[in-house]
């Protein structure tokens, strides 16, 4: 397991350093956010968390609908995946199996995005957001994936069942990219074949020298527990092979950290960026792009083509598809 630590441990809002890119910061052994202005919504205001919270939890108070399921059947088909057909040689065959979880195949590689196969994005599968759209298909149905690349701890991206059930499948083999903070939790979990990354630290793929995954940047937050708040780090990955480059936005606000890592690592082939769950704007915008941030963060890290995330799966907010 690889983990190298880099960042700066800090009382102030920003984090200088001499290279020109923006590094993960702590303060009092919890990572916060550099990016200037970043805050998570107020206890006190108008919508507050409490209330928000509550409604997000229970569905009530939200005047959002889900579509009929004829409605859904026709505009967001649930399609079988043909992990049969071949992964162009010098291109990239991506799969999207719901919310950010996308199967991308290049180079004779597989990464996989932040997996959840779970009926419901929460601690417990008997209450929390359940799925309006079902997943195309069960984890023993994938073909077999080299690496999975986590974002950040939010059980809509972390989810306890699909880990254990990839780990009982392709055991260790199978290589789990995650933040600094996650590694206890997934040794929790018996996986031991794992890299802890911090912002732009760089770790090759074991057998693949050709093939680099790179942590990044993101505006974004953790918490699983009551307590644990911040004490893992979120963010976004590259995957960088001899021809094709692929990046992976995770959960997260508009930030200038887009712009850096377009100017160090792109332009990229593929982009999978996330589009949903932005309402009500007061309470999400630091947290969560709307589709207009989602295109900026298309141009800023110079992908060529881009795939929209985070939507069409749970109801996470107040937009229809969030």
């Amino acid at each position: 397991m690889a983990t190298v630590d880099s960042s700066v441990e800090l009382e102030g809002a920003t984090a200088a350093t001499g290279d020109g890119l923006t590094h993960s910061m702590r303060k009092n052994g919890r990572f916060v956010n550099p990016w200037p202005g970043w805050a998570l919504p107020s206890f006190t205001g108008s919508p507050n968390m409490f209330q928000l919270m509550w409604k997000f939890t229970t569905g009530s108070g939200d005047q959002s609908s889900i579509p009929s399921q004829e409605v859904l059947d026709t505009t967001l088909p649930i399609v079988t995946p043909d992990f049969s057909s071949p992964v162009p040689e010098d291109g990239m065959k991506v799969t999207w199996l719901g919310h950010a979880s996308v199967l991308v195949q290049f180079e004779n590689i597989s990464v996989l995005t932040d997996p959840i196969f779970s009926q419901r994005a929460a601690p417990f599968q008997f209450m929390g957001p359940k799925r309006y759209r079902g997943p195309p298909c069960r984890v023993q149905d994938l073909p077999t994936v080299d690496v999975v690349v986590i974002s950040h701890n939010h059980y809509d991206h972390l989810d306890y069942n699909t880990v254990k059930d990839l780990h009982k499948r392709f055991g260790e083999k199978l290589c789990w990219h995650v933040p600094l903070g996650m590694s206890a939790w997934m040794k929790g979990m018996g996986c031991e074949n794992v890299v802890e990354q911090d912002w732009w630290q760089e770790e090759r793929v074991k057998d693949r020298e050709d093939i680099k995954v790179v942590f990044t940047p993101a505006a974004h937050w953790c918490k699983r527990g009551p307590t644990d708040d911040n004490l893992v780090l979120w963010g976004s990955w590259c995957v960088i092979g001899r021809r094709s480059r692929f990046f992976f936005g995770g959960d997260t606000g508009y930030c200038h950290g887009f712009k850096e890592i377009g100017k160090k690592y792109g332009p990229f082939n593929l982009a999978a960026i996330p589009i949903g769950a932005y309402e009500p704007r007061d309470f999400m915008k630091n947290q969560h792009v709307n589709p207009e941030e989602a295109v900026q963060i298309h141009q800023d890290v110079q992908a060529k083509q881009s795939l929209g995330i985070h939507w069409g799966t749970f109801k996470l907010t107040f937009e229809v598809g969030g």
